[in-house]
C-alpha cells in the first residue's frame, strides 16, 4: 500500500473490521490457571457447549419479542414506498407540503440494549425493505457536514462490497473525497438504482426487494435525545427539499419520551415529518421472558442461587435496565461456576451425566464427599451405608447418578409448582409475594415460602377469592401440569379436574335455590297467620346468625390447601436438596466483587499494598512498615495516612526524602547529593500532584505551604 505525498510523514492503515480475526478462546488459561487442573479441559467444553445453547436461546427470545415491533415497521416502510412508486395523491400531497415519512421508536432508558435492537433492525430491513440503511450517532454528527459525511459514507459502503466489487470505477469514485450534499446523494441515488435496474438483482438486492425500482432511503437516529437541534433541523429541512427525487424515510431512536420530538424541533420543522409512534417491548417485560426461558426451565443443567440471582435482579432495575447487561452477568456466572467448582463437570444433560459419573476418579469422589449437601445426607443414613459411602467409591458413584436424577426430577416439578403457585398469588391484592414471578422464584429460593407472613397473608386472601376467578385460576393450573414434563402431576391434574366439575355441580345447584328463594318469598307474601309468620322469621333470624359455611366456601377452602399441600411438597428450597452445589451457583461474593465496582477500596488497596496488583516479591512487607521499593506514589500515599487534615509540604518532602534515601543508601556519592535531591525533589513533586488528582489532597488556602487531606478511615 503507498501513499503519495509531498512532505515525508506518517501515515495510518487501520485493517478493515472484517479483515480482523478474532482469536479463538482456548482451554490453556483455563486449565493453568486452576488449581484443581483434573477434567478442567472438559469442564472447559461443557462451559462451551452450555453458552452456545443459552446464547441461541436468549437471541430467539429477543427475535420473537421484537418481531411484533419489527413487522409494524416493516409494514410502515412498504406503505411509504408504495405510495412514493404509485404516485398515489396521499403521497403528492405529502410532496407539496414536504412531508417526510418519519418512524418515532421509542425503546425506553435502557440505553445499552439499543445497539443490539438497531443492529437487528438494519439486518431486518435489509432482508425486507432496501439495502440503503445509515446509522448515525450524535456523537459522529456534531454539524451538518459530519452528518452528511456519515451519511453518504454509510450509505455507499453498506451498497458496494470492495471486497468482492468487480467495479473499479466505482471504487475510484468512492475512495475520492466528494462533496457531501443532498443533491449529491440524490444524484448517487438516481445513478445507483439505474444500475441495479440493468444488472442482475442477485447481485444487489435481496428477493424481498427486488421487484422494487426505487428502494427507500432509511436513516437512522439511534440517539436522537443526544443530537443538537440545529443539526435536525438544517437536516430535515434541507431533506424535505429534495423528498421528490430521494425516497427517504427517517427513524427516531427515543429513550425518554416521544415529545422530546417537539421540544427539539420546532413547529415548522417538525410540521415537515409525517410521525408514526411505535413502542417496544419495556425492559422489564423483557427481562421476566428472559429469566422464564432461562431459569425457569428444565432444558439448562445450570441454576442460579436465591443471592445470586437477587445480585442479578438488583444491578437491572437500580443500575442500568440492561437486559444485555443481565445475560453478561448470567454469562459470568456460568464461567466462575465451572472454573471454581471442579465437580461442575457433572452440570451436564443426564445422559453425558451418567458416563461422566461412572468415570470419576478418587479424587473427586473425595470431592463430592466434602460436600455440605452430601454430608448431611450422609449422616441421615443408617451406619452401614455411610461407612459404604464414605469407602466405597462404586456404591458412591451408583448413589451419585440416583442423587442427580432426583435433583433433575426436582427442578420439573419445582418450575409447574412455582408457576402454579403464581398464578393464585399475581391477582391478589398489594401481592405480598410480589407481582412477577421472579419474585417469587427468589422467595421460593431464600426459605421455606410457607413459613412466611407474606405466604399466610397470601392464603387468607386467596380463601376469599370470587367463584369465576377461581374457576380460572384452576384452568390455568390444569394447563400448566398438562405441559409440564412431570410424570407426577396425574393425579393432580384429575384432582383439579374434579374441582372445576364441584363447581359446576355448585352453579346448577345455586339455580334451583335460587328458585326455591324465590317461591318462599311469594310464601310470605301471601295471606298468613301471626303465628305462623313468627315462626318463619325467626327461622331466618336462626339462619343467619349460625353463619355456616356454604357449600361454595367449603370447597374454595378445600383448594386453598391443596394447592398449599403441593407448594409444601415441592417448593423446598434447592440448598436443602443434595448435591445442589453442581448445578447451583451460589457464590454471591465473587459476583458483586466482578459486578458492582467498589473504586476507592480498590485504590486504596492498590496504593496501601502494591503487591496485591504487581505481584512483585519486593514489595511484600509487614503490615505497618513503608516498603522502600514502592512506587512513589504508594509511599506518599502511606506518609499523608499518618498526618491530619492539614499535611506539611516540607515535613512531608523530608518524610519521602528519608523513605527514598534508605533504598538509595549509604553507596550513594556525596559529590552528586545535591543531583540526588533535584530528583527527590522532581519525584515528590509528581507524586503529590497524582494524589492531588485521585482525589486525596486538594491545596490549602489556610497556610500556603500545606495541603488539605480529603479522605479518612484509611480507605
Amino acid at each position: 500500500m503507498s501513499t503519495c505525498s509531498v512532505s515525508k510523514g506518517c501515515f495510518v492503515f487501520k485493517p478493515s473490521p472484517k479483515k480482523r480475526r478474532v482469536s479463538q478462546k482456548t482451554a490453556n488459561d483455563f486449565i493453568e490457571r486452576n488449581d484443581d487442573s483434573e477434567d478442567a479441559e472438559l469442564r472447559f467444553v461443557t462451559c462451551q457447549s452450555l453458552w452456545n445453547q443459552i446464547k441461541s436461546e436468549t437471541e430467539q427470545v429477543q427475535e420473537d419479542l421484537n418481531k411484533q415491533l419489527f413487522d409494524n415497521l416493516v409494514s410502515f416502510l412498504r406503505r411509504s414506498h408504495s405510495e412514493f412508486q404509485e404516485k398515489t395523491t396521499e403521497w403528492t400531497c405529502r410532496m407539496k407540503s414536504r412531508e417526510i415519512p418519519t418512524a418515532a421508536l421509542v425503546l425506553g432508558v435502557n440505553v445499552t440494549d439499543h445497539d443490539l435492537t438497531f443492529r437487528s433492525l438494519s439486518e431486518v430491513l435489509q432482508n425486507n425493505i432496501t439495502p440503503y440503511i445509515a446509522l448515525l450517532e450524535a456523537k459522529d454528527c456534531p454539524g451538518i457536514k459530519n452528518l452528511m459525511q456519515k451519511l453518504m459514507g454509510q450509505l455507499m459502503n453498506c451498497y458496494v462490497d470492495v471486497d468482492s466489487l468487480e467495479d473499479e470505477d466505482y471504487v475510484q469514485v468512492s475512495q475520492n473525497r466528494i462533496r457531501c450534499s443532498m443533491t449529491s446523494l440524490t444524484n448517487w441515488y438516481e445513478t445507483v438504482t439505474k444500475k441495479t435496474d440493468s444488472e442482475t438483482p442477485s447481485k444487489k438486492r435481496t428477493s424481498s426487494s427486488r421487484d422494487w425500482q426505487s428502494p427507500p432511503v432509511v436513516v437512522i437516529f439511534k440517539d436522537m435525545e443526544s443530537f443538537t437541534t440545529k443539526v435536525l433541523q438544517d437536516f430535515i429541512v434541507i431533506s424535505s427539499q429534495h423528498i421528490r427525487e430521494l425516497p427517504l424515510v427517517l427513524i427516531f431512536g427515543i429513550a425518554t419520551s416521544p415529545m422530546i420530538i417537539h421540544s427539539l424541533l420546532p413547529h415548522s420543522v417538525s410540521s415537515l415529518l409525517c410521525i408514526e409512534l411505535f413502542q417496544s417491548l419495556s425492559c422489564k417485560e423483557h427481562l421476566s421472558t428472559i429469566i422464564d426461558k432461562l431459569l425457569l426451565t428444565a432444558q439448562f443443567p445450570f441454576k442460579l442461587g436465591e443471592k445470586v440471582l437477587q445480585v442479578l435482579i438488583n444491578i437491572f432495575l437500580y443500575h442500568d435496565l440492561s437486559v444485555q447487561n443481565f445475560i453478561k452477568g448470567f454469562q459470568l456466572c456460568i464461567v466462575e461456576h465451572f472454573y471454581s467448582q471442579p465437580l461442575s463437570v457433572l452440570c451436564c444433560q443426564p445422559v453425558d451425566a451418567k458416563k461422566r459419573v461412572n468415570s470419576l476418579s478418587h479424587d473427586q469422589c473425595e470431592n463430592i464427599r466434602k460436600l455440605p449437601s452430601f454430608r448431611r445426607y450422609v449422616e441421615s443414613q443408617v451406619s452401614e451405608k455411610q461407612i459404604a459411602l464414605l469407602t466405597a467409591d462404586s456404591f458412591l458413584k451408583e448413589i451419585t447418578q440416583k442423587l442427580l436424577e432426583d435433583l433433575r426430577v426436582y427442578h420439573e416439578n419445582y418450575v409447574s409448582v412455582l408457576r402454579c403457585l403464581h398464578v393464585f398469588t399475581s391477582s391478589l391484592p398489594k401481592y405480598p409475594l410480589g407481582k412477577q414471578i421472579r419474585e417469587l422464584h427468589c422467595a421460593c429460593l431464600e426459605n421455606r415460602v410457607w413459613e412466611t407472613e407474606e405466604y399466610e397473608s397470601s392464603l387468607q386472601l386467596a380463601r376469599m377469592l370470587n367463584k369465576s376467578d377461581l374457576v380460572t385460576m384452576l384452568q390455568q393450573c390444569v394447563e400448566i401440569f398438562v405441559s409440564s414434563s412431570g410424570n407426577e402431576f396425574d393425579k393432580t391434574v384429575e384432582k383439579l379436574k374434579e374441582f372445576l366439575t364441584q363447581f359446576q355441580k355448585l352453579e346448577a345447584e345455586a339455580f334451583q335455590e335460587r328458585d326455591v328463594s324465590v317461591s318462599s318469598q311469594k310464601e310470605l307474601q301471601k295471606k298468613t297467620d301471626l303465628y305462623h309468620l313468627q315462626k318463619t322469621l325467626l327461622e331466618l333470624k336462626e339462619s343467619r346468625r349460625s353463619k355456616k359455611l356454604t357449600k361454595f366456601e367449603m370447597l374454595r377452602f378445600e383448594v386453598v390447601d391443596y394447592i398449599d399441600s403441593l407448594v409444601r411438597n415441592y417448593l423446598v428450597p434447592a440448598d436443602h436438596k443434595t448435591l445442589h452445589e453442581i448445578a447451583y451457583f451460589n457464590t454471591a461474593s465473587v459476583l458483586r466483587g466482578h459486578l458492582n465496582a467498589a473504586p476507592r477500596i480498590a485504590l486504596h488497596t492498590a496504593l496501601n499494598n502494591p503487591y496485591c496488583y504487581l505481584k512483585n516479591q519486593a514489595l511484600k512487607s509487614d503490615g505497618g512498615r513503608i516498603s522502600n521499593k514502592a512506587p512513589d506514589i504508594c509511599i506518599v500515599y502511606k506518609l499523608h495516612l499518618e498526618c491530619g487534615r492539614l499535611i506539611n509540604l516540607v515535613d512531608w518532602l523530608e518524610a519521602f526524602s528519608t523513605v527514598v534515601m534508605a533504598v538509595e543508601g549509604p553507596n550513594a556519592d556525596a559529590a552528586s547529593s545535591d543531583q540526588v535531591d533535584d530528583i527527590i525533589h522532581a519525584r515528590f513533586i509528581r507524586a503529590v500532584s497524582e494524589l492531588e488528582l485521585l482525589g486525596f489532597i486538594k491545596p490549602s488556602k489556610r497556610k500556603t505551604d500545606h495541603v488539605a487531606r480529603l479522605t479518612w478511615g484509611g480507605c
